[in-house]
């Protein structure tokens, strides 16, 4: 893959160039966050070449295979409320998303996942120990990079990195007695995905030297635009098409992690979701003893077409438009208007 032809690439997964930046006085932002996007994919070819071999092929693998570059363009958009695209944003763009690849590799672990962007997952090429080595590597690059910016982005680095162990941490461990397993699930989207996209929010007005008083509604926006984000990926695992997902369907719930549908399919008392919910969980703990994921094709089938999923759209949906008014404070033009296409595009995706 070469930088220069990731760009239109990437900026299409999620429509921006048609939904994000739709309108006459976006264009030439546009043309900005695209150049940016180009500056941020040959900082990434850079930042991801290792002199050691085995972790040169590892530590690229999942760089290759593509991804949609959420982070990098938030905080490209969130840096024009400053001074614009200087080297700083475009090294913490490049942070940032080196961050979100080294937490694949350990997710991917963590939920035994076969595909990861249409292609093997790292830990099924190279086994656990690896694919958990090369996160740990990327995770230290990602660290150099932010500790060349200074003590604040050496502490949103760290306080990010927290939050997200925090919320894995938290997902492997489930609800406790007296938890509601949907505020608690939704408290782990909010830190396992809402943390990194706030702190992109939050470094692209900080690194281009925008006003103070922008941070906290950024990362506001930054949270709630990340469930919302998370919220619909949930919808989107249910697709019956693995080319849309880049995974086989279902992927989290056959591997016994739950997602809101199923969670919400759990708060439904007629007999036929019951039903639903007790199959899934039999087939989930029949894979688990070694039986062949494919058994919960059916029932997973039934819970695309169940309402829990479409309630789960819904909250998305809910999700996005808290997004959108937190970016009350900020002032009115292409920038704002993008931002809130951006929280409505990562709540209305494809699936």
């Amino acid at each position: 893959m070469t930088p220069s032809s990731s760009v239109p690439r990437t900026a299409s997964r999620l429509g921006l160039t048609e939904r994000v930046f739709a309108g006459v006085r976006s264009r030439m932002l546009l043309r900005t966050i695209e150049a940016g996007l180009q500056r941020v994919e040959e900082k990434l070819a850079d930042e991801l070449t290792f002199t050691d071999g085995m972790a040169d092929t590892t530590g690229r693998y999942l760089y290759e295979a593509g991804g949609k570059r959420v982070r990098p363009m938030l905080v490209l958009l969130a840096a024009q409320l400053g001074q614009g695209t200087g080297d700083a944003v475009v090294e913490v763009a490049t942070a940032l998303e080196i961050t979100h690849l080294g937490s694949l590799y350990h997710d991917d672990v963590m939920d035994d996942a076969d595909v990861r962007r249409g292609v093997p997952s790292a830990h099924a090429v190279w086994g656990n120990n690896v694919a958990i080595l090369t996160g740990d590597l990327l995770f230290s690059r990602a660290s150099q990079i932010m500790a060349r910016h200074g003590e604040r982005a050496q502490r949103l680095q760290a306080d990010t990195f927290e939050r997200l162990v925090l919320g894995q941490l938290h997902e492997t461990v489930g609800p406790q007695p007296g938890d509601d397993p949907v505020e608690f699930y939704l408290q782990v989207l909010t830190d396992k995905t809402g943390s990194l996209i706030a702190a992109a929010a939050e470094a692209g007005v900080v690194f281009s030297g925008g006003a103070e008083e922008f941070v906290p509604a950024m990362v506001e926006f930054g949270e709630r635009a990340g469930v919302a984000f998370q919220l619909l990926d949930d919808v989107i695992d249910l697709s019956a098409d693995p080319d849309e997902t880049g995974k086989v369907p279902g992927t989290d719930l056959r591997a016994g992690v739950p997602t809101m549908p199923y969670l919400l399919l759990g708060r439904q008392d007629d007999a036929a979701s019951v039903d639903l919910h007790a199959r899934i969980d039999e087939g989930v703990d029949r894979i688990a003893d070694g039986a062949d994921p494919a058994l919960l094709d059916g029932p997973l089938a039934e819970l695309r077409g169940n309402p829990a999923t479409e309630a789960t759209r819904l909250l998305a949906n809910e999700w996005s438009l808290q997004a959108i008014a937190a970016l009350e404070p900020l002032p009115d033009g292409p920038v704002r208007d993008a931002l809130t296409r951006f929280a409505q595009a990562v709540a209305d995706r494809s699936s």
